[in-house]
This record gives structure tokens, sequence and C-alpha cells, in this order.
């Protein structure tokens, strides 16, 4: 059923597209790609090589799904965080491998799947020459508000900043895909907007969030989830809207209305870590986006600054071992 997915509806008609379904210019499908994806960076493995993509889009309640291939051996990486975009993409045929960090990976083959929030971590993927993806772009947003619907709390970065693999051939994951592939070929017609559309999209985020929780170790029945305070929630809210003017405990504490002392037990005991480690983490990936969009005469040194760091040794360690790579290689990639 995905080897067809997206292509016609259940009379064998071709479902229509509003784009080209078939390209081999760069620029015609970067511009399909930025429109329905998130802009980011591809990058040929081999000499010489054109492209022979394909490409259909759908779209459920808020959900993208795509079905696309290059047709040739591709690097992507550098997705746009400020998209504010989950990428979760199932192998339907070849090979794709997903890199968690700058050293280790994971391969998806037929019905794996991965998920990385763009909006929350960065993203490198390698595609080889058979590659075809049925893939999901999903606003953070959406699976936030998913979150707190259905389970009653939002599970933070330590559930967003995990590069996860799950689903397979014979997994509940693939045997949704392929139900969302029949259900658009049904009705191909079914208004992004329409009821049918909403509960779809509900079901596809709470099986995401269950599949993804659990491939990284995140027990989301834990009742410490359920019921962190809501000081804690508003904590984390005002440190990462407020980061870059690098506040104080204290003046975090002071922002939610509790001390210091009840603020930094409550991470403890429903987060499992201190509140200055969540606002060194939004610092970190502030300086990350930052050096992304850097303008041409700014320096790491400059943009690391505006965040507060000073010691620039020990900034570029720790950039290192929280991305994999160093904040000049970064900015080099602007």
């Amino acid at each position: 059923m995905l080897e067809q997915a997206l292509r016609t509806d259940a009379r064998g008609r071709p479902i229509a597209q509003r784009h080209k379904v078939y390209s081999d210019v760069w620029d015609e499908i970067r511009l399909w790609s930025d429109d329905v994806y998130m802009r980011y960076d591809v990058e040929p493995l081999g000499r010489q090589l054109r492209p022979a993509s394909t490409m259909y889009s759908s779209q459920i309640g808020e959900i993208v799904v795509t079905r696309f291939k290059y047709g040739i051996p591709v690097r992507v990486e550098n997705f746009d965080p400020g998209a504010g975009k989950a990428f979760i993409g199932t192998t339907i045929r070849g090979a794709a491998r997903h890199w968690q960090s700058r050293t280790a990976a994971v391969d998806t083959h037929d019905g794996g799947a991965f998920v990385a929030d763009c909006s929350r971590t960065d993203y490198r993927v390698e595609f080889d020459p058979d590659h075809l993806q049925l893939n999901l772009t999903i606003p953070h947003a959406l699976l936030e508000h998913t979150a707190m619907d259905w389970l009653g709390f939002v599970p933070g970065d330590a559930l967003w900043q995990k590069k996860v693999a799950f689903g397979g051939r014979d997994s509940s994951w693939h045997s949704l895909m392929a139900y969302v592939a029949r259900t658009i070929a049904e009705l191909p017609d079914m208004p992004a907007a329409g009821r049918m559309a909403k509960h779809l999209e509900q079901t596809v985020c709470i099986r995401l969030l269950n599949d993804w929780a659990q491939a990284a170790g995140m027990d989301l029945a834990d009742p410490r989830h359920r019921l962190a305070p809501a000081t804690v929630r508003a904590a984390e809210h005002y440190m990462a809207e407020h980061a870059a003017e690098l506040p104080t405990i204290a003046e975090v504490a002071r922002a939610v209305g509790t001390s210091v002392r009840t603020l930094s037990g409550a991470f403890r005991a429903f987060r499992g870590y201190a509140p200055s480690a969540f606002l060194r983490a939004q610092r970190m990936q502030g300086v990350h986006r930052a050096l992304r969009a850097a303008q041409p005469h700014e320096t790491v040194a400059w943009v690391a600054s505006q965040w507060g760091y000073v010691n620039m040794g020990e900034f570029a360690r720790s950039y290192r071992l929280r991305f994999g790579e160093l904040p000049s290689e970064t900015l080099r990639r602007r």
C-alpha cells in the first residue's frame, strides 16, 4: 500500500497534485521541499549526479504527508529550527541512515521510521540511491497540544531532543501509515480542516508520542509527569523566552511566584534535573540557531557573547558535545 501512497485514488485514478510530481532540476525540487517540509541543505553523495525526484503530497489537519525520493544518494541536514516542525520519515524502499550524534547512526529499511523534532535539535540523514520515503511534517505546537489534551502534560525537551528509530514492517506504526495512505486514496478530496482529518490527525500524533517515548526510554504513564506543577511548566516557558537575558534562577522563581528552593525541588522531582540545566540547554540551542542564521560579518565570538558566553574554549567544548561539531563549523554552513 505504501508503494502507491498518494499517487492514485481507490479507483486507480491519479490524485491531483498542485505541483510537479517529477523533476530532475535542483531548483524545482528545493522550491517544493521548502514548501512542504522546511528549509534545509541537501548534497549529492557523488559527483555530477542528477536527481530523478518524485514528489507527492497531501494534508491531514496540520500534518503534511509526502511520498518522496531524490533518486540518487544524498545527505540532508541543517533543517530550519525556526519552522517549528518535527520530521518523521518512514522508509518504504531502500535505506536511510539517521545520525543521532556525530558518531552514532541508525539505519531504517522497509517500514522503519525515525523522528527528529527539528525545532528542538539538529538532524542529519543520508539516503541511498534506492530510497523512497513516506514522510510526515508536524508542527511542534500541535504535538504539545496533543500531549496536553491526551496525557495531561507536555513532555519537554527530555523527549523533544531525542532522535530515535521505531516502527518496522509489522509494527502498529506501519499499519497506521498504511491506513493514512488508504484514507487519502479513498477520500482524496477530504478537506484538510474537516472533522475526519482532525480525528486522523489526533490518532497519528498520539501514536507518534507513544512510540517516540517508548523508543526514547520515557514512561508517559509515570505519575510524576502528570503531576508536574504549573510552576515547573511556567518556569520552562519563562526560561525559553528569556534565555538570552541570562536570568538567575532566583529571577525565574520570582517570575513564576515561588522560591528557588521550591522550584529546584520541583524540577528534580518532576523533571529529574535542576532548572539551571534547562536554562543552559536553552541558551546553547539559542546559540545554535543564531549561528545558522548569522550575517556574513558576525563571528562565533560575537554570537556567543549575545547569549552570555565569555570563555570561548569552554563554550566550544560544550557546543561540540551538544551538536557534534565546532561552532565555527556551524557558522561556515550558514
